[in-house]
């Protein structure tokens, strides 16, 4: 597990937390590099739009394998968010925004997407063999 103060500058700890949870796991680049974004881009709105960088405020990650699936989990302690009606950021009035990628990223690099929790926790696998 990893519990994060809210500070933007806790981001960094996401890749060393998921080195050392692949170490022992016969994962290939591609699905390491789809982890650590996606949990880099999920741990980032999780202090800045769930916590709202209040550094009072915790974001926690936690791992867990079975068979042939890796599963993060980021819970974060803000309200939550609407996850159903995130605004498309491939459509053209969305295409110049700062922003607004994270969760579009998330789907598309994780193998399952789930939220919970009104939205304050995400849980991502990803397979591995």
């Amino acid at each position: 597990m990893l519990l994060l103060n809210s500070n933007l500058n806790n981001v960094s700890a996401v890749q060393p937390f998921v080195e050392q949870a692949t170490q022992d796991i016969n994962i290939n680049q591609d699905t390491y590099g789809n982890i650590l974004v996606s949990l880099t881009e999920a741990v980032n709105n999780a202090i800045r739009h769930g916590n709202c960088c209040e550094e009072g405020k915790h974001v926690e990650v936690d791992i867990a394998k079975e068979h042939n699936d890796l599963t993060f989990r980021v819970s974060d302690e803000g309200h939550g968010f609407d996850y159903n009606n995130i605004p498309n950021p491939l459509a053209p009035e969305n295409i110049e925004k700062n922003g607004g990628r994270g969760i579009f990223l998330m789907r598309a690099l994780s193998d399952d997407i789930n939220f919970t929790n009104n939205g304050s926790t995400i849980e991502m696998k990803f397979k591995i063999s």
